[in-house]
């Protein structure tokens, strides 16, 4: 069976996400941009990267190159028909990270926002574990209720992800990092207009 996330258009994601009442889209954007200007590294890797909401912040005199991993094919090709000006830096990448036999490219930096969701500690853990990046930062969602996804029009859109689904937490995110060896640098919560929250979580790996 495909993967919930092949089969949810894109305009219905984004324009989701972007509705005043959810404001998770322009919240990210911003987030992001503090997210890939925060290091000096020349290499990220943004795992669930949709439609490239936020690479317009890539600063191509400090980034070389930037891998965007998605498991719909399509929404890679809108990342670069959207981001003409990144030829030679971005490199889409369609996997599904729940593969086992996942091969993903070395990175100094791996960008995961409203990703661990959906594939679960085990599986983030084992894919940083095996690419080992210097810096990890996150993005996950607080959720103020029994619903994951806000309500809107676009809600119907969305009817399967609850199979893929999991609840994450900071303490628990935080300590499973701490088992591949990586500690916590950084927490920045942004409130949401749906009383929900956009917690960043930054890591660097233990030397």
């Amino acid at each position: 069976m495909k993967n919930p996330w092949e089969e949810i258009a894109l305009n219905d994601y984004e324009n989701h996400m972007s509705l005043d009442s959810v404001y998770q889209l322009q919240t990210m954007n911003e987030m992001m941009k503090e997210q890939l200007n925060e290091y000096k590294i020349k290499t990220v890797i943004i795992l669930g990267v949709a439609g490239g909401n936020g690479l317009e912040h890539i600063d191509r005199e400090k980034i070389e190159k930037v891998y965007g991993v998605d498991v719909n094919q399509k929404y890679l090709d809108e990342c670069v028909n959207r981001y003409p000006e990144l030829a030679g830096v971005f490199k889409a990448i369609c996997a599904d990270l729940l593969n086992d036999n996942l091969q993903l490219p070395d990175s100094e930096l791996i960008i995961a926002n409203l990703l661990i969701e959906y594939i679960g500690y085990e599986c983030f853990q084992n894919i940083i574990n095996s690419i080992k990046p210097r810096y990890v930062s996150c993005i996950i969602q607080i959720n103020t209720d029994k619903s994951f996804v806000s309500d809107s029009p676009y809600l119907q859109a969305f009817d399967r992800l609850d199979e893929v689904y999991h609840q994450i937490d900071k303490t628990s995110l935080i300590n499973t990092m701490n088992k591949i060896g990586y500690i916590k640098t950084l927490i920045d919560e942004r409130e949401l207009p749906n009383g929900k929250k956009l917690s960043r979580i930054d890591f660097i790996i233990k030397y």
